[in-house]
């Protein structure tokens, strides 16, 4: 086999992580799983490739083909197939392992990165959020949390009631950080909350009551605020859960949404996942979830400069 076979530069064949590193990655783990064992939550493993994806407008997708069958996805997370397992009769279930997301690089992104998902029957957004607190203290050590709803955060960054205001305000002040001129509101209240948390002091942050068009699939409370929230670390997104939206003309709706979306930003088409609908027509449960970004959590613990660092090979070196 020639050195082109295996790529271009085999002299950076060296892992991206150290030794020390991977050991304190393996020790959290080891604590994850203890975690999850003691809550008598159980751990599954779902497809890494399926035949649908999220209709997500944030994300792109990576696409196989195989010669003589349908071409699949590499699961971006295993939100869809655990929560068909929920709907088929599992109990509170949790997942490590690897998620794959195209064009996500960069010095807290890797396009394959492991991701820690986990839902609880029976619980709410403030509940699961307790939780999260747990583990984090956990991995990383306990300290204090704070939290702020999206709107707060952004009328302390940039004096806008993102709540009332004329929408063209945020689009305005948006644009004037970056923004494209064809990006949606969607868009423009995702980069402001991103340049409030750069801005925040709070170490460990809950961001609460996120704007209904930013639920995703998250249900909406009596307010008409999503049940979602995000936790942040040191400046750094860990964590994005929901109280589950469980209703499935909803979900239906919200994908076509998505997928309208998608269309318009000229992002690659997919389609709704025939089969999670079919499984919450059946009846999701009540629930939370959350997804984490495990990577980041060991970085943190590390204090490395680059998400990379916290694995064994990152894109660069795969």
């Amino acid at each position: 086999m020639s050195s082109t076979d295996i790529g271009s530069d085999t002299a950076d064949w060296r892992p991206s992580g150290t030794a020390d590193a991977l050991r304190a990655r393996a020790a959290m783990l080891r604590a994850t799983r203890e975690f999850f064992a003691h809550r008598e939550v159980m751990e599954v493993q779902t497809p890494a490739l399926g035949v649908a994806t999220v209709t997500d407008p944030a994300i792109d997708s990576m696409r196989t083909s195989v010669p003589g069958a349908p071409s699949r996805y590499l699961q971006t997370s295993p939100e869809y197939h655990m929560k068909r397992l929920l709907a088929a009769g599992a109990p509170s279930i949790y997942q490590i392992g690897p998620v794959f997301r195209d064009g996500e690089r960069g010095r807290w992104h890797n396009p394959e990165f492991t991701m820690l998902e986990w839902y609880r029957l029976g619980f709410d957004g403030p509940r699961l959020m307790e939780e999260v607190a747990d583990l984090v203290d956990v991995l990383l050590g306990p300290a204090d949390y704070q939290r702020r709803t999206h709107n707060e955060l952004i009328q302390a960054r940039f004096g806008i009631d993102a709540n009332a205001d004329d929408p063209a305000v945020c689009l305005e002040t948006a644009r004037g950080l970056g923004l494209g001129r064809d990006a949606g509101i969607e868009d423009a209240l995702d980069l402001l909350l991103a340049e409030a948390i750069a801005s925040s002091t709070d170490p460990r942050l809950f961001v609460t009551d996120f704007p209904p068009g930013l639920a995703a699939l998250a249900r909406l409370g009596p307010d008409g605020m999503a049940a979602r929230f995000e936790l942040v670390v040191e400046g750094i997104e860990v964590a994005n859960g929901y109280h589950e939206l469980c209703a499935p003309d909803e979900l239906e709706a919200r994908m076509a949404a998505d997928i309208q979306r998608r269309r318009a930003g000229g992002r690659p088409g997919v389609a709704a996942d025939q089969r999670l609908l079919a499984a919450q027509s059946e009846g999701l449960p009540d629930c939370a979830g959350v997804a984490v970004g495990f990577d980041r959590l060991v970085a943190l613990r590390l204090g490395v400069a680059a998400v990379g660092e916290a694995m064994a090979f990152d894109w660069e070196r795969a």
